[in-house]
């Protein structure tokens, strides 16, 4: 049986929306932080996000582990960033030097150095907020958008009866294979399987991982051939499919598509102007 993610009805603007009018605000969005490197601008773009996440009323009971999860990767990434100067060398030519860390250890007659510039600095800043908004941005679609909704919202886009069905399959992929997964360590440890013991170091703690990961992997490809065998016999795919759900535009929606449409735009001509690159002091 698939599952979805920890969806709840909020009465809330988001909600209220046509789900086909988020979804072009969210594409247009991400599309937009895409186009800048800008820090100033890209900030700009993280407290819209920021602002739109409150207006969802997300607990953070439901969202914590998505959260802490979401803080760490966009930290290390900015981390990485600011420490390797990734990506630096298509955005700045140029670097002002304004510190340099040696580490008190050497290995194989080598002392780890790092120069830290300006440039570094704006750049993991940059990066943290650009992926910081697209994140966020993006979670809010499973945590938000009726499940039900999925297939009805992609066909009324314009999409095929067959990618709109693979699509609403995607979307409750991950759900139902998190499900799975929990399942199948309560059945393990119900057997005596120990998890938390930490003896044979990194082989040995992957090695533990077999047990788990062979069922859950076997268990989604048999689901996934279930699901094949049963559109089959409905014949799915032979004639254009019906729903039970019609979706209509509000007056909302119409404005809601067309600030969109403004910022992708605006984004664009800003783009191909000059406008929105990498800035430093």
């Amino acid at each position: 049986m698939l599952v979805t993610w920890k969806y709840r009805p909020r009465n809330t603007l988001m909600q209220r929306l046509d789900p086909r009018a988020r979804l072009i605000f969210f594409l247009c969005y991400l599309l937009s932080v895409f186009m800048f490197w800008d820090v100033r601008v890209l900030s700009g773009f993280l407290v819209i996000t920021l602002l739109t996440v409150l207006s969802a009323k997300l607990s953070w009971k439901d969202t914590r582990q998505t959260w802490l999860l979401l803080g760490s990767f966009t930290t290390f990434y900015a981390l990485i960033t600011f420490i390797t100067g990734r990506a630096g060398n298509n955005l700045y030519q140029t670097e002002h030097i304004i510190a340099v860390l040696q580490a008190p250890f050497v290995v194989l007659g080598w002392q780890p150095t790092v120069a830290i510039s300006i440039e570094q600095v704006f750049l993991a800043l940059s990066q943290f907020s650009r992926v910081s908004s697209i994140a966020a941005i993006t979670l809010l679609i499973p945590y938000t958008f009726d499940p039900a909704m999925y297939g009805v919202t992609f066909r009324q886009l314009g999409l095929p009866d067959k990618l709109a069905f693979a699509l609403d399959l995607t979307m409750r992929f991950v759900p139902s294979l998190g499900r799975d997964f929990a399942m199948t360590m309560d059945a393990q440890k119900a057997r005596g399987y120990e998890m938390e013991r930490r003896s044979g170091g990194l082989l040995g703690q992957v090695r533990k991982l077999t047990p788990l990961l062979v069922p859950v992997v076997i268990h989604s490809i048999i689901s996934g051939e279930e699901i094949t065998d049963a559109m089959d016999l409905r014949a799915f795919g032979t004639q254009p499919r019906t729903w039970l759900r019609r979706l209509s535009y509000a007056r909302r929606d119409y404005i809601v598509i067309a600030v969109s449409l403004i910022l992708l735009a605006t984004s664009v001509a800003a783009n191909l102007s000059g406008l929105g690159r990498f800035w430093a002091p």
